[in-house]
């Protein structure tokens, strides 16, 4: 006959043993106000951009690449000064 298994461990852990609190506890931790979770990272823009799909030639997108980080925020700055629209909305 096989041998039954334990529905407990064979090392007890005592549950009353808080977990140690290491930076990467806190790290990874939920951040609460109130009783809601609070969101991480950026916060949502009051007005959104769209992702579209556009061809450039190809030595166009690389001397657009080469002006270093930024340069798709450049490309809308310089679209939006060349049609006229105010600043950022």
């Amino acid at each position: 006959m096989t041998e039954k298994k334990r529905s407990m461990p064979a090392i007890w852990n005592d549950p009353d043993d808080a977990p140690e609190l290491t930076a990467a506890f806190f790290k990874s931790a939920d951040l609460y106000e109130g009783n809601k979770i609070k969101a991480r990272g950026r916060p949502k823009a009051v007005t959104t951009k769209e992702a579209v799909k556009l061809r450039l030639d190809a030595d166009v997108l690389a001397a657009l690449r080469a002006s270093g980080e930024g340069w798709q925020t450049r490309i809308n700055e310089t679209l939006r000064a060349s049609l006229g629209l105010a600043g950022r909305v």
